[in-house]
């Protein structure tokens, strides 16, 4: 009686997992064998290829490199709902030294970082490259967790779930320890276009 329950029961859950278990992204391609995007004290310029956004961010501190990190990025494709990049701008730059807060306008989504170092404030100032995607729209927008953790460390930070678009961040800077804490802002948008210009 067992085993004949146990073959009624095994497919329904088999079903039910692949319905409802959780969508990820992953494992992350980081570009040619892991390589950095920047070498230390150098400004860099990337860039997903079009269609593609943010997906994993990843980088290394050294105080002996004039407090500075090395980055790199890992970029997939948009959910086919939202269709193509309609279009493609680099945002205002934050300038290196201070804190602040920063969304792509016009409703987009990031698709790429622009770094300048400056040595004189061991800081770098920071852009981001967004794409709209015709008019669709952010809605269930959070925070990440900071990142990393403390100041100094090594961070690695992944979007697990499907559906949700890197939109900006906020950044704190300490003047001690002369690095960043990132929060990411993370949002799902709209499968239709919304009439919502600059959200």
């Amino acid at each position: 009686m067992d085993l004949v329950l146990l073959c009624v029961f095994l497919p329904l859950v088999t079903v039910a997992w692949g319905q409802y278990g959780d969508y990820y992204y992953g494992p992350y391609n980081y570009g040619d064998n892991d390589e950095w995007v920047n070498v230390y004290r150098q400004g860099f310029n990337f860039q997903c290829p079009h269609g593609q956004v943010i997906v994993a961010i990843r980088s290394v501190f050294s105080k002996k490199e004039g407090s500075d990190r090395l980055w790199n990025y890992a970029c997939m494709p948009a959910a086919q709902s939202l269709g193509e990049p309609t279009e493609c701008w680099w945002e205002e730059i934050n300038r290196a030294g201070t804190e602040w807060y920063q969304t792509c306008s016009n409703n987009g989504l990031v698709a790429g970082f622009q770094s300048q170092y400056f040595p004189s404030v061991l800081d770098r100032e920071w852009q981001f490259y967004c794409c709209r995607y015709s008019r669709r729209c952010p809605y269930s927008c959070w925070l990440t967790t900071e990142y990393p953790g403390h100041y100094g460390e090594d961070m690695d930070m992944m979007m697990y779930t499907y559906d949700y678009y890197i939109r900006g961040a906020t950044t704190t800077f300490s003047a001690v320890d002369r690095d960043r804490q990132w929060k990411f802002i993370v949002c799902r948008m709209t499968e239709y276009d919304c009439p919502f210009q600059n959200v």
